[in-house]
């Protein structure tokens, strides 16, 4: 029986606000410095695209957000990055809590191959500690949101490594949103797909955003126009660390930005 996403007990919560701040966001690799001072206002429930030529720093500031970035044995950060308020980095504030709050989907799909459909889905549940009276539900409902039900609700018992790159990309979507994340974090989740498989993933950007913060790294102009409603401009200097030109409303950012080098940018003049 199909579920009513309106009805449903687990996910029928008023979304959370999922306003995520980054405040002086500095970064380092060992000495070298990757981000200088970096602050940005994700909006909740908006979809914002981090744009730029790559070794900018994007990708590193989209893993500060949910603290991937400290996972790097020689990775330093400063500055402040606040979740609803609260700063996500302070010594009270558990990792693992925050990247349950804040989900990330990867360039490269990344499920559990030899696991199944299903327990792809639940295994974040499961691995955040979280309990599950109802998992069937669970499964349809982030399913569904990540678009993707239709397609294999008859072989949830398959692996999810046998699933199409597109499909592969969206269980890990599905994934993410099991464990009813206020932000999802999405690291050019497109590079590696085709043309349809790349609609579909904008499809369920689109989807999700009335529910989930979104912050998306893209090299994709085209798909940065099309999805988001804010984007940042990232930028760096020969040997010098990324920092943000300009941050805008996505359709002035590409119709008329204050700053030349980011009309330079979205028209393909460099990067």
């Amino acid at each position: 029986m199909s579920i009513n996403l309106s009805e449903t007990r687990e996910f029928q919560l008023e979304p959370a606000s999922g306003t995520l701040i980054a405040d002086a966001v500095s970064c380092w690799f060992g000495e070298r410095k990757v981000l200088d001072r970096v602050s940005l206002e994700m909006r909740p429930l908006t979809v914002t695209a981090l744009i730029g030529p790559s070794g900018c720093g994007k990708s590193t500031f989209l893993r500060s957000l949910n603290r991937m970035h400290e996972l790097v044995p020689s990775a330093r950060f400063a500055g402040r990055v606040l979740l609803d308020g609260e700063d996500i980095y302070d010594t009270s504030v558990r990792a693992t809590t925050t990247r349950r709050r804040v989900g990330m989907v990867f360039q490269k799909p990344n499920p559990f191959p030899s696991m199944s459909i299903r327990d792809n889905i639940l295994s974040g549940r499961k691995l955040s500690g979280m309990t599950t009276p109802n998992p069937d539900e669970v499964v349809e409902v982030a399913l569904t949101r990540a678009g993707l039900w239709k397609e294999v609700r008859d072989r949830l018992e398959s692996a999810g490594g046998a699933l199409s790159g597109g499909q592969q990309q969206r269980l890990c979507i599905a994934r993410s949103l099991a464990v009813d994340p206020e932000v999802l974090l999405m690291d050019e989740p497109c590079s590696a797909l085709d043309p349809t498989s790349t609609m579909k993933i904008e499809e369920t950007i689109q989807e999700i955003s009335d529910r989930v913060t979104v912050v998306i790294v893209t090299h994709n102009m085209q798909q940065a126009q099309r999805v988001s409603q804010q984007c940042a401009f990232f930028l760096a200097a020969e040997n010098q660390p990324g920092y943000i030109v300009e941050v805008g409303e996505t359709r002035k950012m590409f119709n008329n930005p204050d700053d030349p080098r980011t009309e330079d940018y979205v028209n393909g003049r460099f990067g």
